[in-house]
């Protein structure tokens, strides 16, 4: 039980097609491989264990790094990953977090309670050479995910990919390389978490972003923005006007944990330690607001304006006039 208890998350990593590895993960940050999922045409030397009421053959076999390997032909494929599912569910009920690892666009994603998809995509614009229906082919994938987790997303291309309604933008967190500028993003994005990466942004929409988000008009689950635009650096003043930040004299240090790690990941966004904030009208929600040469950063708190400033005493506008 207490090694029961210390479990986070149950994933099935898919990034390889033949197979599936299940892996547990810790709230200390450890990960165990449990079993892999393989497709086989032979029952010799596996053992029936009765799953969730369909009886599964598995082997001792640690060739993946797990102590067992389940039998699964082509297909029953989705009934057996679907049992294994039930007896999680059985043991751990809501307790832990069940995810969906993909690798591209071609698996599709089985529709399972409680489990979010999160997935790795590589967009360029080979992908349409000879496929004209890749958009459509894309957008019917997504359209299977009932709950999207993280999207990790290199596009090479300067065509927009998805639509404003698609799935895609509810993502509760986003990783997002993109070679020339991302406004879809700020524009659209509707989860919790994004980190952007581009060769260039319009100082336009960083600041139409941060207003949007003060006005309460979008963005109304956002935790955490980070965008690093690799051509230019970010004109500080300019910004920092457009969205009528406001200055404290004592920093505040802004991290939350992340909605999604990986295997090499920190458990926690990276700080923003800052002295410029705006207020949300709606709710009078504090957000810091961080510019650092070609890296733009925001943090929302869970606080009030007049609980953020009791860390400090004294605040200002920011104007053109401004000296700091």
């Amino acid at each position: 039980m207490k090694r029961f208890e210390s479990i986070r998350s149950i994933s099935y990593d898919c990034v390889y097609e033949e197979r599936i590895l299940v892996d547990f993960s810790t709230k200390k940050g450890g990960k165990e491989r449990l079993m892999t999922i393989t497709e086989e045409t032979t029952e010799d030397n596996y053992h029936k264990f009765n799953v969730s009421g369909r009886m599964i053959y598995f082997q001792f076999d640690d060739r993946f790094g797990s102590p067992l390997r389940a039998i699964v032909y082509p297909w029953d494929r989705e009934c057996i990953i679907s049992c294994v599912h039930n007896h999680f569910l059985d043991l751990f009920g809501n307790s832990v977090d069940y995810q969906w690892l993909s690798f591209g666009y071609k698996t599709p994603i089985p529709q399972l309670q409680n489990l979010s998809a999160c997935i790795k995509l590589q967009i360029a614009p080979r992908l349409w050479i000879g496929n004209m229906n890749f958009l459509e082919t894309l957008a019917n994938f997504l359209s299977t995910i009932s709950v999207l987790k993280f999207v990790d997303l290199v596009i090479c291309s300067k065509r927009e990919v998805f639509s404003p309604e698609s799935i895609f933008y509810q993502a509760e967190s986003i990783k997002c390389y993109r070679r020339y500028s991302s406004p879809d993003v700020l524009r659209h994005f509707q989860g919790r978490q994004a980190v952007l990466s581009c060769g260039e942004c319009e100082i336009s929409d960083l600041i139409k972003f941060v207003n949007r988000w003060k006005s309460g008009e979008a963005f109304q689950k956002l935790e955490y923005l980070k965008i690093e635009i690799f051509n230019e650096n970010i004109p500080k003043k300019q910004v920092l006007v457009g969205i009528g930040a406001k200055y404290t004299y004592a920093t505040r240090r802004h991290t939350l944990p992340k909605v999604y790690v990986n295997d090499f990941d920190e458990p926690n966004t990276d700080p923003i330690t800052s002295h410029n904030y705006v207020v949300r009208q709606s709710d009078n929600r504090v957000a810091s607001v961080l510019i650092e040469e070609k890296t733009f950063s925001f943090g929302v708190w869970d606080k009030t304006e007049e609980k953020f400033l009791r860390m400090g005493e004294y605040t200002e506008n920011y104007t053109e006039n401004s000296s700091f």
